[in-house]
């Protein structure tokens, strides 16, 4: 395609049909990549599933958890850490995407999907989705490989917590875009990934309650709350049970779309931090 016709494209728009092949391709690529990686599978299932089956037995006996909402009753610790662990695993899935996009920067493929006269904040945001597309696959897999470890939710919360992974996905995923936007070597990028994930894990409600927290140590409570993740966390625990966590269903919102512009805006040619760092022509 020459550049006067996709200056014309551009003029004209485009149609819905154009946009939802577009998206398709970028999901479909996404997909077959995640499928050709199986390491990437079993590595995001093995750390949660750690977790719940080494540490939550070493931990259930230190870590008792009182009737918090949305449990009715006392919860075993496992019970009470599984939606930190999904949770978890879109925190890396994001990450890993990112990493991708910075991979991919790197080698130019990136600008083959760049140059397309679809507009950049489209394309950057079927690139989310298709993250987080990968990322509710991941899940799922966990949930059901715990639900033999008697993790056994509502059976309806199998159903209502879909929506809070898509949001929390989309954040999550969101956040690793805008950071892979500043990050320009890859060799750079492991240890900002565990500079973010490892504070946004611990540092929230994901192992153990916030008033326990609170009791320890009042500033960490408060520095918990301001933690993003704590509330997709929230809203993931509170959907399992068919309820909703009206805090942390905005504050997620919020952080998506924040998140979102940032990342459109550093990747914009124009205006951005790649631009303004000189690797706008590789963005």
């Amino acid at each position: 395609m020459t550049a006067a016709e996709a200056t014309a494209i551009r003029r004209t728009g485009f149609s819905i049909g154009q946009y939802a092949i577009c998206l398709k391709g970028i999901v479909w690529r996404e997909g077959l990549r995640f499928l050709h990686q199986r390491e990437r599978f079993i590595s995001a299932l093995v750390r949660p599933l750690v977790w719940l089956f080494i540490f939550a037995a070493g931990f259930r006996q230190v870590l008792g958890v009182s009737i918090i909402p949305p449990y009715d009753t006392y919860v075993l610790y496992e019970v009470y850490i599984t939606p930190g662990l999904m949770a978890m695993i879109q925190l890396f899935n994001g990450m890993q995407s990112s990493l991708s996009m910075v991979y991919d920067r790197e080698m130019g493929n990136m600008r083959t999907l760049l140059v397309s006269p679809l507009p950049r904040w489209f394309l950057l945001s079927a690139k989310l989705v298709a993250g987080t597309a990968v990322s509710l696959l991941q899940v799922y897999a966990f949930l059901a490989i715990a639900w033999f470890w008697e993790i056994e939710p509502p059976p309806i919360g199998y159903l209502t917590v879909l929506p809070a992974l898509v949001l929390s996905g989309l954040m999550l995923g969101a956040l690793g875009m805008l950071i892979s936007s500043v990050v320009k070597q890859l060799e750079n990028f492991a240890g900002i990934m565990n500079f973010v994930i490892f504070p946004m894990f611990f540092a929230s409600s994901a192992l153990y309650p916030l008033w326990r927290v609170k009791e320890a140590s009042p500033f960490l409570y408060e520095v918990c709350q301001a933690n993003p993740f704590t509330h997709a966390v929230e809203l993931i625990r509170f959907a399992l049970y068919g309820q909703v966590d009206l805090v942390s269903l905005a504050v997620v919102c919020g952080c998506t779309v924040l998140f979102m512009v940032g990342a459109i805006l550093a990747y914009d040619p124009s205006r951005g931090f790649l631009a303004r760092r000189g690797g706008g022509g590789e963005a």
